[in-house]
C-alpha cells in the first residue's frame, strides 16, 4: 500500500499536541524460549541490526510472545530487505528508530536476496530468507492452534473481503479480531491514529498484522503499537494483498535466483519503479559499505529507553505551579534565549504564547537585544521575570545567543527561539519529553508558516551533490534522492520523530551538558549557517539531534529581511562552513556549486549583485557583520536643544522605525518631538502616542503644510527639524544639524546628507537614481532628502508654510548658497520606489510642486540638461542619463494645483 501525504495534511489542532502516554505495566520475566532467542546471533547489515533465525524459530518466538506477553512491551517484527535498509539503515532518515528507544521491542528478520548473501558472507553460514509473505502462513496455523486472536490493518475494504473469504477456507478455526482499512488522513493524524489503536484494543487482538508499506507501518507501530493491546505486531507490507490473492508470489525458481524484485516490478511498474530502480542501488551501496559487527546476541532486541524498565519510558515530573516566568537567578527546567533586532511587537507576541507553558514547568526568559534603540527593552518593562538587556551592538544571531547564554544562569535545558515565533500549547513539554526518551542533545519542533502549512525546516549535511541538486532544481522535484537535496521535502519526515543532521535555527532545545561541552556559537557567522555549524559540533561531541512533531511553532520567517547583501551572505557562509570541515579540494567543488546556483538565478531581481559578491572573495569583507553601537551615554551627554516636527498622513507602516531612531535624543530631555497626524485613519496616532515624550497633534485636514503649521504653533524649541515620517534620522546627524543652526553664524537652513536605498527596485529605477546622484543639485539643495532644518532666524524668513506641494523646494529657494548647507554627518536613508509606476507617481508630485512655485523657469530646466550631459561619462552613466531624462519627461505631464500629494506605497508595505 503506497501512501502519499501532503505537508498540509500534517497540520493538527494545538489541542492534539500533548505527548502520547508512554507508561506501560512493568513486565513479567521473559520466558525461556524468549531468552533463547534473545541470545540468537545478529549482524549489522547496512546499519540495520538483523537477528539471524530460521523460519521455525521466528514463528515460535512470535507465538510464544503472543501467548505469554501480558505485561511485556509489544513485539514489533519487521523483515529487512533493501527497502528496509534504505529507510532505516546507516545515515537514513529513520536510523535508530527501531533500536528500542520507544515503547515497542523490535525483532528484525532477514529478507531480500542481497541481504541474505551479505549475511552469509559475514557469518560464513547459510541463512534462509524470512519474508513476511513466507512467514504469515505458519504464523496463522500456529495462531489457530493456540487460539490466538489475529487482526489486520492496511489494504482496502475490497481486499479485506477477499482475504476474509480465503482465510475462512484455509484457516476455519482462526479467530479474526477484526479488519481495519485506515486511509492516509487517519494515519497522519495523531488523534485519529490513537482512536484507531483504541478500537483495535477493544477487539482483544493478540497478533496484529500491519500492512501499510515501509516505512509507514514500522513508524505507526513504534508510535501507536503499545496502544493497540496486541502483544505482537507484524510489519508485513503487502501480506494482506497476498492473502487476498491480488498479488502473486514469484515462482520458486525466480525466488531462488534472487529475482523476485524483477517479478514484482513487472507486475506493478508504476508503484515499484522508484523503489527498485532508484532507491535500490543506493541501498545496495549502503549494504556493502556499512555492514559487519557480527555478535552472538541481538543488541537491540530487548533494549528500551535509557533509565526505564522494559515497556516504560522515563516520564518528566509534572509540576503544579502558577503561570509566570521565573527570575533569571533561579535554576529552571528551561531557559529561553531570544535574540531580538527591533520588532518589539513580535517579541511581546512570543512571550504571550510562551507564558501558558510555565504552568507545568519552570521557565525563565533571557532576551539579548541587538537593536540600535531601546524600543524592545521598553516594550518589555512590564513583563515580570523577563530579563531583557541591550547588547550594545548588532552582533548577529550567534553573538546574541552567546550573550544571552552568559546572562542565563543555570537550567536543565536551553531553548533558543526566534522572536517571530508563536509557541503552540504543549510544545515545550513535548520537546523535553523527546529529549528524555531519546537521550538527544538537541530537539527541534515543527515550524508552521503563517498560513498553517508545514515549513520544510529539516536539513541534511551540506555536500557537493546536494548543492548541485539544489542549484539545478531548487524546491522542484521534491521526490529526488536524498543525496541530491539539502532540504528535506518528504512529508513523512514531518510526521514522525527521528534523528537528523540539522534544522533551521529558529527553535532549538539544547541539553545543558551538551551546551557546556560544545561551547559558544561561532560568531564568524553573522547570520546563516551558524546553526549548521553548532549542530555539526553537537554531533561531533557524540550527541544526537532529534525532530519532535508534537512540538509545533508558527514562524513568520523573514525577520532578518532580504537584500542582495543578505542573500550573498547566506551563500558565502555556506562556503565558509564547508571550508571549516572539509579539504581544500572539496571546498572548491562546493563553492563551484554555490556559484552555479547564483549564476542560474541571475534573472531574478538583484541576482547580478548576489552573483558578483559570491564570485569575488575580496568583496566578502563588505558583507553584513557584527558592529557595535556608540555608548548610549555619548548620545545623551550635552545633546543640543531643538524640535523635530513630523507630518504624518496614514504612516502606521513606517512611523515606528522613524520614532525608534529618535528615542535617544528624546531621552536626553533636550529635544521635543511633535507628530502632526493629518487626516489619519490607520492608527498612526496610536503608534505615535505609544512613545514616551512624543507630542501628538490631530489635524483634520489631510494636508502636509497644514500639519507643519499646526506643529509650528505648539513647538517651543529652536532650531527645528522637519522630517518626513518615512525617514530615519540618526541621532548623530540630528546633533550635528542642531549644533550647526544654533551656532549663530550665517547658516539659516541645513540638512544632513542622504543615501538612496534601492534594494528591491527594478533596474530602470536604480538607473534613474544613479543618474540623480551624479547631479550637483543632489548634494547642494535642501530638497530630496525628506529632511531639512531651520534656525529661528531662518524660520522668521519663512513665516508660515504656504499651500504648496513641494515644501522642501519652497524652503530651498528662500536662501542663497551662503545661507544653507548640507552637513558632513551620518546620512539619512531615503528608500526609493521599487517600480516604474511608483517612481512616476513621485515624479509627478515633484514636478507638480515645482510648477506651483513662481521661481520655476526654463533656465532651470536647461541647467539640469547641461548637468546631466556633463555627468554622462562612459557607457553606463550615459545610459543612466537617458533613463533619467525619460522619467523626467514623463513626470512633467502632471498639471499644477491642489495641496495633496502622491506618494510611494511600495516602500510602505
Amino acid at each position: 500500500m503506497t501512501l502519499s501525504i501532503s505537508l498540509r495534511g500534517l497540520i493538527q489542532p494545538a489541542a492534539l499536541l500533548r505527548p502520547l502516554p508512554r507508561q506501560m505495566p512493568r513486565p513479567n520475566k521473559p520466558s525461556p524460549r524468549e531468552e533463547q532467542h534473545r541470545t540468537a546471533p545478529s549482524v549489522n547489515l547496512g546499519g540495520v541490526h538483523v537477528t539471524l533465525l530460521d523460519s521455525q524459530q521466528a514463528v515460535d518466538l512470535v507465538i510464544e510472545r503472543a501467548r505469554t506477553g501480558q505485561g511485556l512491551p509489544p513485539l514489533g517484527v519487521a523483515s529487512a530487505n533493501l527497502d528496509h535498509v534504505k529507510h532505516f539503515g546507516s545515515g537514513s532518515r529513520w536510523e535508530g528508530i527501531l533500536d528500542g528507544l520507544g515503547s515497542t521491542q523490535w525483532l528484525t528478520l532477514l529478507d531480500g536476496a542481497p541481504l541474505v548473501a551479505r549475511a552469509q558472507e559475514l557469518t560464513r553460514t547459510v541463512w534462509p530468507r524470512l519474508a513476511g509473505s513466507d512467514l504469515i502462513g505458519p504464523i496463522l496455523d500456529a495462531a489457530q492452534t493456540s487460539g490466538l486472536r489475529v487482526g489486520f490493518v492496511g489494504g482496502s475494504p475490497d481486499t479485506h473481503a477477499l482475504a476474509e473469504e480465503r482465510l475462512a477456507g484455509s484457516y476455519p478455526g482462526l479467530a479474526v479480531a477484526g479488519w481495519w482499512a485506515p486511509d492516509r488522513t487517519v494515519l497522519s493524524d495523531v488523534e485519529a491514529s490513537r482512536a484507531l489503536a483504541g478500537r483495535i484494543a477493544a477487539s482483544s487482538c493478540d497478533v496484529l498484522v500491519v500492512c501499510l508499506g515501509k516505512p509507514r507501518q514500522e513508524l505507526w507501530i513504534s508510535e501507536y503499537g503499545h496502544l493497540t493491546g496486541a502483544k505482537v505486531l507484524l510489519a508485513f507490507g503487502a501480506v494482506v494483498d497476498f492473502l487476498a490473492g491480488r498479488v502473486r508470489r514469484a515462482p520458486a525458481r525466480v525466488q531462488a535466483l534472487g529475482m523476485e524484485w524483477a517479478w514484482r516490478l513487472a507486475l506493478e511498474p508504476q508503484r515499484l519503479a522508484k523503489r527498485y530502480l532508484v532507491d535500490g542501488p543506493e541501498a545496495y551501496v549502503k549494504l556493502q559499505k556499512s555492514s559487519g559487527d557480527v555478535c552472538r546476541s541481538n543488541p537491540s532486541f530487548g533494549r528500551h529507553s535509557a533509565g526505564a524498565s522494559p515497556g516504560e519510558s522515563p516520564a518528566l515530573p509534572r509540576q503544579q505551579r502558577p503561570e509566570g516566568f521565573s527570575p533569571v537567578t533561579e535554576h529552571t527546567d528551561v531557559a529561553v534565549l531570544v535574540v531580538a533586532y527591533n520588532g518589539a511587537d513580535d517579541v511581546v507576541s512570543l512571550l504571550a504564547s510562551l507564558l501558558p507553558e510555565t504552568c507545568g514547568q519552570s521557565i525563565k526568559v533571557i532576551i539579548a537585544d541587538n537593536s540600535p534603540t531601546d524600543a524592545v527593552c521598553r516594550a518589555l518593562r512590564d513583563w515580570i521575570g523577563v530579563h531583557a538587556f541591550r547588547t550594545g551592538g548588532n552582533f548577529g544571531y550567534s553573538g546574541g545567543i552567546n550573550r544571552a547564554m552568559r546572562e542565563a544562569g543555570t537550567a536543565d535545558t536551553y531553548l533558543v527561539l526566534n522572536p517571530d515565533l508563536r509557541v503552540e500549547a504543549g510544545s515545550v513539554l513535548a520537546l523535553r519529553e523527546r529529549m528524555s526518551v531519546s537521550g538527544a542533545g538537541v530537539v527541534v519542533p515543527v515550524l508552521l508558516d503563517d498560513d498553517g502549512s508545514v515549513y520544510p525546516s529539516l536539513r541534511r549535511e551540506p555536500s557537493i551533490a546536494g548543492a548541485v541538486g539544489d542549484a539545478l532544481m531548487g524546491s522542484r522535484l521534491a521526490g529526488r534522492p536524498d543525496w541530491l537535496a539539502e532540504m528535506d521535502f518528504d512529508a513523512e519526515s514531518y510526521a514522525h520523530a527521528h534523528r537528523l543532521d540539522w534544522a533551521t535555527g529558529a527553535a532549538l532545545l539544547i541539553r545543558r551538558d551538551v551546551a557546556d561541552s560544545v561551547g559558544e556559537w561561532d560568531e564568524d557567522y553573522f547570520l546563516y549557517s551558524e546553526e549548521t555549524d553548532y549542530l555539526h559540533r553537537v554531533r561531533e561531541a557524540g550527541a544526537s539531534v532529534w525532530f519532535e512533531p508534537l512540538a509545533r511553532m508558527r514562524h513568520s520567517r523573514g525577520g532578518s529581511g532580504s537584500s542582495p547583501a543578505l542573500d550573498a551572505l547566506m551563500a558565502v557562509n555556506r562556503i565558509k562552513y564547508v571550508r571549516k570541515y572539509h579539504s581544500a579540494g572539496y571546498s572548491r567543488g562546493f563553492r563551484a556549486a554555490v556559484v552555479l546556483a547564483a549564476l542560474l538565478r541571475l534573472p531574478r531581481p538583484q541576482g547580478g549583485k548576489v552573483f558578483g559578491m559570491v564570485c569575488r572573495e575580496r568583496r566578502w569583507e563588505g558583507l553584513p557583520r557584527a558592529t557595535g553601537y556608540p555608548a548610549p551615554v555619548e548620545h545623551l551627554r550635552g545633546f543640543p536643544a531643538g524640535a523635530v516636527i513630523i507630518p504624518a498622513h496614514n504612516e502606521a507602516a513606517v512611523l515606528r522605525r522613524t520614532l525608534d531612531a529618535l528615542t535617544a535624543p528624546l531621552a536626553s530631555g533636550a529635544v521635543e518631538v511633535i507628530v502632526a497626524c493629518n487626516g489619519c485613519t490607520d492608527g498612526t496616532e496610536a503608534i505615535a502616542g505609544s512613545f514616551d515624550g512624543v507630542q501628538v497633534l490631530s489635524v483634520a485636514e489631510a494636508s502636509k503644510v497644514a500639519a507643519l503649521n499646526a506643529a509650528d504653533r505648539v513647538a517651543t524649541r529652536w532650531p527645528r527639524v522637519y522630517l518626513d515620517a518615512d525617514i530615519e534620522l540618526p541621532a548623530e546627524a540630528l546633533r550635528v544639524t542642531l549644533e550647526c543652526l544654533a551656532g549663530g553664524d550665517n547658516v539659516l537652513c541645513a540638512r544632513p546628507g542622504f543615501r538612496y536605498e534601492v534594494g528591491g527596485a527594478t533596474w530602470p529605477v536604480r538607473s534613474y537614481y544613479r543618474a540623480r546622484n551624479r547631479l550637483p543639485q543632489a548634494t547642494a539643495s535642501m530638497w530630496g532628502a525628506g529632511v531639512y532644518a531651520l534656525s529661528r532666524q531662518g524660520h522668521d524668513r519663512l513665516g508660515v508654510f504656504p499651500a504648496v506641494t513641494a515644501d522642501d523646494c519652497y524652503v530651498d529657494r528662500l536662501f542663497d548658497g551662503t545661507e544653507k548647507t548640507v552637513l558632513d554627518c551620518p546620512p539619512v536613508t531615503v528608500r526609493t520606489p521599487r517600480t516604474t509606476p511608483d517612481l512616476l507617481a513621485i515624479l509627478r508630485r515633484v514636478y507638480k510642486g515645482n510648477a506651483e512655485l513662481s521661481g520655476m523657469t526654463g533656465a532651470g530646466t536647461r541647467l539640469t540638461v547641461r548637468e546631466l550631459a556633463r555627468s554622462a561619462r562612459g557607457a553606463g552613466p550615459a545610459l543612466d542619463a537617458v533613463v533619467y531624462a525619460a522619467f523626467a519627461l514623463l513626470g512633467r505631464r502632471a498639471r499644477p494645483g491642489g495641496v495633496t500629494w502622491e506618494r510611494d506605497e511600495s516602500t510602505r508595505s
